[in-house]
């Protein structure tokens, strides 16, 4: 697969705009796709939020693994990051942010408390594409003030939401990626995250490099799902084949549709029909994870 690159130019004014508003910012909330939290994690915001107070989301947390989340959010505390796993859409998570903001605030708030002063924490949603920003903001303020769709880059510009009852005021930033992945498996996970749009990759290939990060952990996950047999000496590609002659993707004389079977694929992972499944360091146990640190 030729190197991944999706850096529009909204992206860098997003960084730019970024930038100009943290000196009036209290606190970072940084968001994390679960199933990817160490590629997901954009390089750049180390240095940009220099010692804000950052509180780490891990969301979409019903779709990972639940074993290698944990392992995650336990490397991350012991990072000294103050970390929760979420899920919007199920509510995982969502009543433990606001004790999240105010352990990591509290010696803010209790000096305003001190001087009679009443604001609210001013806090700024960062993360890459599609990881969930706007749904966050949306689920917490009980609005749908944030625009939020499965499919990335549709915030281009900064917005502030205030939530009152919370004592919040927050704002809601683009999705940021770099401008290139040091290590091209990076942008692959992220491609099938859907954090990079489909229509500038090659889905088979995508498909087929999909199969081969997982098939190591969740062979079975692959075989109930798609009601197939997987070899040992089974390529990506082959298993792929299996995939969509079993489901009767085929065009006429036999030949395979590739890109109705990738596209399907890739949905079914992105939506856990194969199974919930973490690609970042995967392994069978928490235990082998952390030695392959």
């Amino acid at each position: 697969m030729a190197d991944i690159v999706w850096y529009p130019g909204h992206m860098a004014r997003a960084k730019r705009l970024i930038k100009e508003a943290l000196p009036n910012i209290d606190m970072v909330i940084e968001l994390l796709d679960a199933r990817a939290p160490i590629s997901s994690r954009n390089p750049d915001f180390k240095s940009l939020f220099g010692n804000k107070p950052i509180l780490t989301l891990l969301t979409k947390s019903s779709l990972a693994d639940p074993v290698a989340t944990k392992f995650f959010e336990n490397k991350l505390r012991r990072d000294g990051r103050e970390v929760i796993a979420i899920d919007c859409k199920d509510g995982k998570g969502i009543k433990n942010i606001q004790t999240g903001i105010r352990t990591l605030m509290k010696e803010k708030l209790e000096r305003d408390a001190a001087r009679g002063i009443k604001r609210p924490i001013r806090a700024m949603v960062v993360g890459i594409t599609n990881v969930g920003k706007s749904t966050l903001i949306n689920t917490i303020s009980g609005t749908k003030k944030a625009i939020a769709q499965d499919r990335p880059g549709v915030t281009r510009q900064n917005a502030r939401i205030s939530i009152p009852s919370l004592g919040l005021e927050l704002t809601d930033t683009p999705g940021i990626l770099w401008h290139k992945f040091e290590d091209q498996t990076v942008g692959v996970k992220l491609a099938c995250l859907g954090s990079i749009k489909d229509d500038i990759l090659d889905t088979l290939e995508l498909a087929c490099r999909l199969i081969g990060i997982i098939r190591p952990y969740y062979s079975q996950c692959l075989c109930e799902r798609f009601k197939i047999e997987i070899n040992e000496e089974d390529s990506d590609f082959d298993i792929f084949e299996k995939i969509a002659r079993k489901r009767g993707f085929l065009r006429s004389g036999g030949v395979i549709d590739e890109d109705r079977a990738a596209g399907v694929i890739l949905d079914e992972f992105r939506a856990a029909k194969i199974g919930r499944i973490t690609l970042d360091r995967l392994t069978k146990n928490a235990e082998n994870t952390e030695n392959e640190e």
